[in-house]
């Protein structure tokens, strides 16, 4: 049919409005439009096709054969775009691309990936990038487009939200001997934390028998007996050759962070990421937090 390809969706719509209600006058107040322009605009689309899509029957319009047509069709792509809108209807594209993170290794094998892995079952088309480390860096540049670190001072250049308080209390092996106490902390990299002075405090240069720059190196110290030594609860609490010796000490806990950008924050992986890991940590809250109940002595 000549010029039937430059039909309109809104053509096709009035062609069915006029099938359906078979007077020009009804047809124009379902559309929302003015008689007038119903009937300036189906002379123009019967022109266009070069045959004559109604005739008049006394006060109303019965469809030709090729209206007939085009009415059912116009039926047909109606129902398919009401379709569509329904299953799209309060949905929004899953978000795809990737997303760098950075964080350290303890945040990391003893609370993230099980998140990480839930996350990446419900938004199969990102893509995680994990940088593993203890410096900050630099989310403005685009080394990483997520950081989740553990700090009480977040950089004021990047915007997130607390998620948990991370606490830390004192554990030992659970074989731990009755002779003098020997210490294991954090090396001279991470100096400057509350609960690594503490311990140099408390035990001196020759009561601290290792150090290493790597809670998780700590923690396997610890646990190999090497000594005792203050270690987050999320991972002391996990591992069954610790034993907590004292309650969380408030003085060494610090805010669990999830941190972007303030022109990422918006960006659907992003901000998808960054909802799914604060439901994630929420969840794990009482092990970050120290709740527990203590084990027997």
């Amino acid at each position: 049919m000549a010029g039937f390809e430059t039909l309109s969706w809104d053509d096709f719509r009035l062609i069915r409005a006029v099938a359906e209600t078979r007077t020009l006058p009804a047809a124009a107040e379902k559309l929302g439009t003015a008689h007038s322009t119903v009937f300036r605009r189906l002379r123009s689309i019967e022109t266009a096709l070069g045959c004559a899509l109604f005739e008049r029957n006394k006060a109303q319009l019965a469809p030709t054969v090729a209206g007939e047509e085009i009415a059912a069709l116009a039926v047909r792509m109606g129902e398919e775009v009401d379709a569509v809108a329904v299953r799209l209807a309060g949905r929004e594209p899953l978000p795809s691309g990737e997303v760098r993170v950075t964080t350290n290794d303890s945040l990391l094998i003893h609370l993230l990936t099980p998140i990480f892995a839930s996350f990446l079952a419900a938004c199969p088309a990102v893509r995680l990038d994990i940088a593993l480390g203890n410096s900050a860096l630099n989310l403005s540049k685009r080394d990483a487009d997520v950081a989740i670190r553990a700090t009480d001072n977040p950089p004021p250049n990047l915007v997130g939200r607390k998620a948990a308080r991370i606490a830390w209390a004192l554990y030992g092996a659970g074989e731990e001997g009755e002779g003098p106490r020997r210490w294991v902390t954090l090396g001279d990299a991470m100096g400057g934390m509350r609960v690594v002075r503490h311990v140099m405090s408390e035990a001196g240069a020759e009561g601290v028998g290792y150090r290493v720059n790597s809670v998780l190196g700590m923690a396997e110290a610890v646990e190999a007996g090497l000594g005792v030594g203050y270690l987050p609860c999320f991972v002391g609490d996990r591992r069954l050759g610790l034993k907590r010796l004292a309650e969380p000490d408030e003085r060494f806990a610090t805010d669990l962070w999830l941190l972007t950008h303030a022109d990422l924050r918006q960006v659907p992986r992003v901000r998808a990421l960054l909802d799914h890991l604060a439901e994630g940590v929420a969840h794990e809250r009482p092990l970050i937090e120290g709740e527990r109940k203590r084990e027997p002595a």
